[in-house]
């Protein structure tokens, strides 16, 4: 058992979490231990984890994948010993600085470690969770939501009655971005396999294309926004269903262990020197403001999380290689 921290009660504060070490498959590098239960710092949250959601980035960064992004997570081996970043729960104890919360408080959020029973957190990374939504559903929210909300409004500046092409549009992200699209009045394609379209359809897309038997231009072409979710098309394709001055947002990526697709992000670029698009990458940013607008959003019925079946804490392992797998149907969680 890790080293323990005996507080002032002289009561030996442990918890159980997921520990790695080091960089692998998940079924070999997890380990279930009793660890040291961490103590908020002033402007921190103790946050007892109810929910963390599983996404396909877990395989990755679990690996240390991809390298380029190493000096951030870690070189050798992860600099965070227990995984995950996004979380809903009950506030535990708050800092002397804390100003916005108190024990009992239902919240969600973004930060370091929640594969455990307790995480210490900014309290300007959390917010209360949306009134209308269960703690499972709320862990689903954060990180697949800012990313979406940012492609499609930020990068891709849809509008009012402009058609918008989405491809991954069944995965975490997708089902988000087609409901911002939605939101912002464009008419929405989405691409998936036939197998999720109802999933697609059920977010609120007007037309999906299933990728396995048809092309970008099924239900035709000039889109003005293309939000192209981990760059499965070739670029020529990418260019041939948007109009002149199309915009194409480029999110995530996949490829190689050093860059993961993002030395398709510069090839995109190049492209769009010679020709009459505009290519934008999207690296999202973690933002309490957009967290503050989701969840307005979301208590509005506007968005909605759409939920896969929840794994236990006991099982991740098996939870990340589900979603990899391309099985999950909605968000993934694990339950603490």
């Amino acid at each position: 058992m890790d080293r323990v921290r005996t507080r002032a009660t002289g009561q030996t504060e442990t918890m159980t979490a997921i520990v790695q070490d080091r960089y692998g498959a998940p079924e070999d590098v997890f380990e279930i231990r009793k660890v040291e239960k961490p103590t908020p710092d002033a402007d921190e949250v103790l946050v007892r984890v109810h929910a963390t959601p599983i996404s396909g980035t877990d395989w990755h960064l679990t690996r240390g994948l991809p390298y380029v992004a190493r000096p951030m997570t870690g070189l050798r081996k992860p600099r965070n010993r227990i995984p995950g970043y996004e979380l809903a729960g009950t506030v535990e104890e708050v800092g002397i600085a804390v100003t916005n919360f108190t024990p009992g408080d239902e919240v969600f959020g973004w930060g370091s470690g929640p594969y455990a029973e307790f995480a210490a957190v900014s309290q300007g990374q959390l917010s209360r969770k949306p009134a209308n939504l269960t703690l499972e559903q709320a862990a689903a929210v954060p990180i697949s939501a800012f990313t979406a909300i940012q492609a499609v409004r930020d990068r891709g500046r849809v509008g009012v009655g402009q058609k918008v092409l989405i491809t991954g549009a069944s995965g975490g992200v997708g089902l988000y971005a087609v409901q911002f699209a939605k939101w912002l009045g464009a008419e929405v394609t989405g691409v998936s396999s036939a197998a999720k379209s109802d999933l697609v359809l059920a977010a609120g897309a007007d037309h999906v294309i299933d990728y396995k038997s048809e092309d970008l231009t099924a239900k035709g072409d000039g889109y003005d926004v293309l939000i192209d979710i981990y760059g499965n098309p070739a670029l020529r394709e990418c260019r041939r269903v948007l109009r002149p001055g199309g915009i194409l947002v480029m999110v995530g990526g996949t490829g190689g262990h050093w860059f993961m697709g993002t030395d398709r992000w510069l090839r995109a670029m190049v492209m769009a020197m010679f020709s009459k698009l505009k290519v934008r990458p999207l690296i999202h940013k973690d933002s309490h403001d957009d967290l503050v607008t989701i969840k307005g959003l979301i208590e509005e019925d506007t968005v909605k999380p759409i939920l896969d079946k929840p794994y236990p804490l006991q099982r991740v392992a098996e939870a990340i290689q589900y979603v990899t797998d391309g099985h999950a149907r909605g968000q993934v969680i694990a339950i603490i």
